[in-house]
């Protein structure tokens, strides 16, 4: 995926759902915190902060943010490029939610914990951030 030049905040104002809208807020600010990176669109509605450089044992290979989300209409999407699997036991205590391989899908950040929530977003950020994720074998 390849950042954009796109606003990050025109693109916020513009989410439909006032709760979506207010998330992506709070989470602008949860994530410039944690990543010290300002915020950019990857394509057309992913918010990231940061990048890293994967490559699949295919060859295949692309570049994504390190950390980021999506204010999606069902729900908003917290990426996890490290995955959800280490983090079983956070999500236990982190509220109404639920997972996919890679992502976190939360309806509404007043029913979640923030506490464990950035606990899971810094960790995972240092792992994406670390030299040599995302590689081959890594």
């Amino acid at each position: 995926m390849t950042p954009t030049d796109e606003d990050v905040d025109a693109f916020v104002d513009r989410v439909a759902s006032p709760v979506r809208r207010r998330d992506a807020e709070t989470l602008l600010a949860l994530y410039g915190r944690i990543t010290g990176q300002p915020p950019r669109m990857w394509g057309p509605s992913i918010i990231g902060f940061g990048a890293y450089h994967y490559v699949y044992a295919s060859g295949r290979s692309g570049d994504a943010g390190a950390a980021g989300f999506s204010p999606r209409k069902a729900a908003t999407t917290i990426y996890l490029p490290d995955g959800v699997e280490a983090y079983a036991a956070d999500l236990e205590r982190l509220g109404e939610h639920s997972t996919g391989v890679g992502c976190l899908y939360l309806k509404n950040l007043e029913a979640v914990d923030l506490a464990v929530l950035e606990s899971i977003l810094v960790r995972s950020y240092a792992r994406a951030s670390a030299e040599g994720f995302g590689q081959v074998g890594v």
